[in-house]
């Protein structure tokens, strides 16, 4: 559903705009609200309402016994906002989750198949680097039947 690299910068009101192939995505499936909140990596995540609603479900079923599943429950929905993008598809980026993500102006939206990712470009490009080259070898590991 969400694929590619989009470079951007935040506006001076703490916006950034959603690309373009990202808001054609929603206006055909009529997607009006999104979900943001902390990702791994120091990334920030967003999902459509339907994508964030089966996350939950599946978040939801881990039992709050587990404290580790309570601990990482509470950083991730503590974390999340409900976002609908204005008319020049802009979203407003809270302070908090631009602090966590290490973002100050620059960044870098990829799709990632049923969500998007939203990284400060200096942390995405070492991010990159450091795993580009070992692509083939994570592949294999993940691919292994």
């Amino acid at each position: 559903m969400f694929y590619g690299e989009y470079e951007h910068s935040l506006d001076n009101k703490g916006r950034i705009i959603i690309p373009a192939k990202f808001r054609e995505v929603f206006a055909e499936h009529y997607i009006e609200k999104l979900y943001l909140t902390r990702g791994l990596e120091s990334c920030i995540f967003m999902f459509t309402e339907d994508e964030w609603k089966a996350q939950e479900a599946k978040f939801k079923s881990i039992p709050f016994t587990k404290q580790d599943a309570r601990k990482f429950n509470r950083l991730y929905f503590s974390g999340a906002i409900e976002a609908t993008p204005d008319r020049q598809g802009r979203i407003l980026m809270p302070k908090y989750l631009k602090d966590y993500a290490g973002i100050k102006k620059d960044v870098v939206i990829i799709g990632v198949s049923n969500r998007i990712e939203i990284w400060d470009r200096d942390k995405w490009k070492e991010f990159y680097k450091a795993q580009r080259d070992s692509f083939e070898e994570i592949a294999e590991k993940l691919m292994e039947t």
